[in-house]
C-alpha cells in the first residue's frame, strides 16, 4: 500500500505542476497575471487545502478507501484544471 507521504507528495507534485504551467503560458503568452490564470491559480491552491485536509483526518473507518477516494479526487481535480488551462493556451 502506498504511503500517505507518497500521496502527500503526489497532491504536491501534480498541482504544482499544473501552477508552474500557468506560469509558464503567462510568459509565453506575454500575459503576466492574468485573471484567468489567477483563476486556476487559486483553484488548485483550494484543492490543494482540500486534499491536505482530508488526508490529515484521523476519524474514518476505513483509511484504505479514505485514501483511495482521495488519489481519486485528486485525478479528477487535476484533470479538470488541465482542461481549462488547455483552453486558454487554444
Amino acid at each position: 500500500m502506498p504511503s500517505i507521504r507518497d500521496l502527500k507528495k503526489d497532491i504536491n507534485f501534480v498541482l504544482g505542476d499544473i501552477i508552474e504551467a500557468v506560469y509558464i503560458w503567462e510568459a509565453g503568452s506575454g500575459n503576466k497575471e492574468s485573471e484567468e490564470g489567477t483563476v486556476i491559480i487559486d483553484k488548485a491552491i483550494d484543492v490543494f487545502d482540500e486534499l491536505m485536509n482530508k488526508v490529515h483526518q484521523k476519524d474514518v473507518e476505513d483509511r484504505k478507501a479514505h485514501f483511495r477516494n482521495i488519489r481519486n479526487e485528486l485525478e479528477e481535480k487535476a484533470t479538470q484544471l488541465v482542461d481549462q488551462l488547455n483552453s486558454l493556451a487554444s
